[in-house]
């Protein structure tokens, strides 16, 4: 009998008792990482403080790297996250540790074989977006079906955040408030916003929609992926298109095309803040390159049929392109500049082609379902995800409500500025995530009631969470203390959750990423929702209603 050497699996040492093992993870671009990473330092600081308190010891699983623009120390590839868990205890009570941004992958092939305890702990600061990076991996996990808890804190030693770590510690798991929560009854719905729902949903099984996706995985954002034996049934199927098939479509956009696309923002009062350097300010040619991307974009959506599209702008398209986001908030928006196929035709004019930033298939799917839905109730489908950046209770006096800061690089559609493009402006993004540049669409959203939702992948089976909101008015002095705390360069909603407490959508939220649209008013707003809901429940669609509408009234009480 032939004899083999085996490969010898090592075992790593168990971790002391009343021991936890820190990993951080950060992002793929090493000047983020080195940006980033004293906050980092500060916030695992007080981490280790909190833990020491209840006689636990945090032990870090890696130290620091070199790269060109400085030291730091995070997890910056699935390679090294692969390397970190290599030796690390998998029975270990394990803490990601976030205060950034973070790309989820790059922890995936641990996490998944990990079979101890996992605690996703953030801090709750809008300086870098380390709730938005925790809120990602909370929502990647729960569609891999790994077991995990979540904590968030502005001040690591608060009784409170102290009590639920000290329950992380002793039972490996934290109890947090979702009584916001009701599972959708469809019956109880308004019959005239159910039936245009289900007539909606069945629309699509006859005329299915198409989600053009330039490349899948921006950002190592696996909750972003809806896999296709969950999506088709729906009566939606993906196109899957190349950044690079984006690139070269751009490079055969004419000068004269893009000039007039650049024309037709200045006209529109759309104010660009220009400079001439092109390592840090946004340039005209940035600016045209952009304006080709937008025509690009339009053309191929168009020739493929799509309902509509994702643009990744990242690894890859960021090295050869300045940023997609002045591109991402023109197509999501009703008044746009037009641009013609060969025969001249001007393609879907008056109407927004949805974009969902970052390829998030998921917020392209609820996209699509609220165009669908506003567009049949004769109001403007206009929609956008954003970041649940960040929230702090308002400075100026104007409200008692919680304000949240609903942030994103610049997908916002001008119209849900209050005079449209004339209140946008443009920046340059940030060099630390944007190399070469472009600008974004910033601007302060008007106040209005709005729906908020969100798609996500639990259990193996697609669900909604759908609730009421409102975007206020703020004194600029207190838009722009928000806007200093996460990015300036960034449109901006001051938003209410109504019945939802920032900790309950901190408790239950399975995404970085929310969803924005605005009614005509707060009767729209509700029954909207109620078409939404009923929608996507015949598109197989599990619905949760959270909170109440704008009486306070609970929400699934509301729509009836």
């Amino acid at each position: 009998m032939t004899a083999y050497d085996l490969p010898q699996s090592v075992r790593p040492e168990p971790v002391a008792p009343r021991t936890a093992v820190l990993v951080a993870n950060g992002d793929l671009r090493a000047s983020a990482n080195a940006t980033c990473w004293p906050a980092q330092q500060a916030m695992e600081k007080e981490a280790a403080e909190a833990f020491g308190s209840l006689g636990w010891k945090l032990e870090r699983a890696h130290g620091e790297v070199d790269s060109p623009e400085g030291p730091h120390g995070f997890i910056d590839s699935q390679k090294r996250g692969r390397e970190v868990f290599a030796d690390v205890d998998p029975a270990a009570p394990l803490v990601v540790a976030e205060a950034v941004w973070q790309y989820s992958h790059h922890l995936l092939p641990g996490l998944l074989r990990h079979t101890g305890p996992i605690l996703i702990l953030a801090n709750w600061s809008g300086t870098w977006p380390g709730l938005v990076g925790a809120l990602n991996l909370r929502g990647s996990l729960t569609k891999a079906g790994r077991d995990h808890a979540i904590l968030w804190g502005e001040d690591f030693a608060d009784p409170a955040f102290r009590a639920k770590l000290k329950a992380w510690c002793e039972r490996g798991t934290i109890e947090h408030d979702t009584s916001h929560v009701a599972k959708l009854t469809p019956d109880t719905l308004p019959p005239a916003e159910r039936e245009l729902g289900a007539a909606l949903a069945e629309q699509l099984q006859n005329q299915p929609a198409i989600l053009g996706v330039f490349d899948e995985g921006c950002m190592g954002m696996f909750n972003a992926i809806i896999p296709d034996h969950l999506l088709n049934p729906t009566g939606v199927y993906k196109e899957r298109l190349s950044q690079s098939a984006l690139y070269y479509a751009m490079t055969q956009v004419s000068d004269d095309e893009a000039k007039a696309v650049r024309a037709w923002y200045g006209n529109a009062g759309i104010s660009f803040q220009i400079g001439t350097s092109e390592e840090s300010d946004l340039t005209e040619s940035q600016i045209l390159d952009q304006c080709r991307m937008y025509i690009a974009a339009v053309r191929l959506a168009d020739e493929f049929g799509c309902d509509a599209i994702g643009i990744q702008y990242q690894q890859g398209l960021k090295d050869l392109a300045p940023a997609s986001d002045l591109v991402e908030g023109t197509l999501n928006c009703s008044i746009r500049p037009p641009v013609r196929d060969d025969a001249g035709r001007v393609i879907r004019e008056g109407e927004a082609i949805t974009h969902f930033n970052e390829v998030d298939e998921c917020a392209g799917l609820d996209g699509l379902i609220t165009h669908h839905v506003w567009r049949a109730m004769g109001m403007q489908p206009d929609n956008t995800l954003h970041d649940l950046r960040w929230g702090d209770p308002d400075r100026s006096g104007t409200t008692d409500d919680y304000v949240w800061v609903f942030e994103i690089s610049g997908s916002v559609p001008p119209t849900h500025f209050a005079n449209g493009w004339a209140d946008a402006t443009s920046e340059r993004q940030p060099p630390m995530y944007f190399r070469l540049g472009g600008g974004t669409i910033k601007g302060i959203s008007r106040p209005g009631e709005c729906v908020w939702s969100r798609v996500y992948i639990q259990d193996g089976r697609l669900h909604m969470d759908l609730g009421r909101s409102k975007a206020i008015e703020l004194p600029l002095a207190e838009t722009q203390r928000r806007w200093d705390s996460t990015t300036s360069q960034w449109p901006i909603m001051h938003g209410v959750t109504y019945g939802v407490s920032r900790d309950q959508m901190m408790a239950r939220h399975q995404s970085n990423h929310i969803q924005l649209v605005y009614a005509d008013d707060a009767e729209s707003a509700n029954r909207a929702t109620a078409a939404k809901a009923a929608m996507a429940h015949h598109m197989g669609i599990e619905v949760h209603l959270c909170g109440t509408d704008h009486t306070g009234k609970p929400l699934a009480e509301a729509l009836v």
